[in-house]
């Protein structure tokens, strides 16, 4: 008969032994991962486009698919899906493999979606956030017959007229939308929107002098400010843009705290291994900060950027209950 210390022994390793193979199978494990990366991609890559060939978001798209199809030797096929808002196409790449082959490209919409209609998808969840590529800064513009020269006069004049100043926007639950009813919110003003099918109209209407005033991006109202049809007050970004260096923010000139971006950025499906992501990061980040492509970005109107999957990640889940704040308060329903 064994000695009752031997057979204790003999239990013990027997209850522990799994432990080293637990660590031995996490560590196969995080070298499939890290092989998988090295390895990534060996098939073609497809690039779902949230909105309609033309703007900003395809052509920064087609942009990073072409560098990464040089980088990778792979080809990066973009596939347009609009409508909905964008949702369309996030929900198509939500539900793909996450393996690295779909991946999403997007505007800063996809965190005002989730307040504003319902979703076949979780956005916290269901997607990886991956880089965001470029910021598309916008700028506050009015109407040259307003009686205001930069931001504190345009504030002074529109808290004495209640409600009698128009602004315009995209339409309703946009973008720019929400950017004016922050704004008005946060400078104490009231003023009324008349939401448009579209950003070429809504700003068209302000240049006729129909309406007061709009938030655009600069490449889309740089025209009518340089040739004085409109006048630019500030950007509404957070910092300074390069586009408009010599413009003020919005947030210096009286509101503190104030800050849109309208960001382009590149999403995986969730569960997508790290690795994976932190490749498509990195060509992205090469991608847009060559000096060839800052000079052609922000010859656009585009600030490159290309942040972390870790800064991006961030900054998206931040920014979905700040939209919906917004939401809540301008009283819009779910659709």
């Amino acid at each position: 008969m064994k000695h009752p210390l031997a057979l204790l022994a003999a239990t013990a390793a027997l209850t522990l032994s799994p432990l080293p193979l637990l660590a031995q199978t996490q560590s196969q494990a995080q070298t499939q991962g890290q092989s998988q990366s090295q390895a990534f991609p060996v098939k073609p890559v497809r690039m779902i486009i949230a909105l309609a060939p033309g703007g900003g978001v395809d052509t920064t798209g087609r942009y990073l698919a072409q560098k990464m199809s040089e980088a990778w030797g792979q080809n990066v096929i973009t596939d347009n899906r609009p409508g909905a808002g964008g949702s369309i196409a996030s929900e198509l790449v939500a539900k793909a493999p996450p393996d690295g082959y779909t991946m999403l490209m997007n505007s800063s919409g996809i965190t005002i979606t989730p307040s504003i209609m319902k979703l076949g998808y979780n956005p916290q969840k269901d997607l990886l956030p991956v880089s965001l590529a470029v910021i598309s800064p916008g700028v506050l513009v009015v109407h040259p017959s307003l009686p205001a020269k930069n931001m504190q006069e345009l504030i002074a004049f529109a808290r004495s007229k209640p409600g009698e100043l128009l602004f315009s926007s995209s339409g309703q639950g946009s973008g720019q939308h929400l950017a004016m009813e922050m704004f008005a919110q946060m400078a104490g003003l009231k003023l009324t929107h008349v939401p448009y099918k579209g950003t070429a109209p809504s700003i068209t209407d302000v240049v006729a002098g129909r309406i007061s005033m709009t938030i655009a991006s600069v490449i889309s109202t740089r025209p009518f400010f340089t040739s004085g049809k409109l006048r630019a007050l500030a950007v509404v970004g957070p910092k300074r843009t390069p586009a408009l260096p010599d413009y003020p923010t919005v947030a210096e000139s009286g509101v503190p705290g104030f800050g849109y971006n309208n960001w382009y950025a590149v999403f995986l499906p969730g569960g997508t291994p790290r690795p994976i992501a932190q490749r498509v990061q990195q060509e992205i980040a090469k991608a847009v900060n060559t000096p060839d492509a800052q000079k052609l970005l922000i010859g656009q109107g585009l600030d490159p950027v290309g942040s972390t999957v870790e800064e991006f990640t961030k900054m998206y889940l931040e920014e979905i209950p700040r939209w919906a704040k917004v939401v809540k308060a301008v009283g819009m329903q779910v659709q």
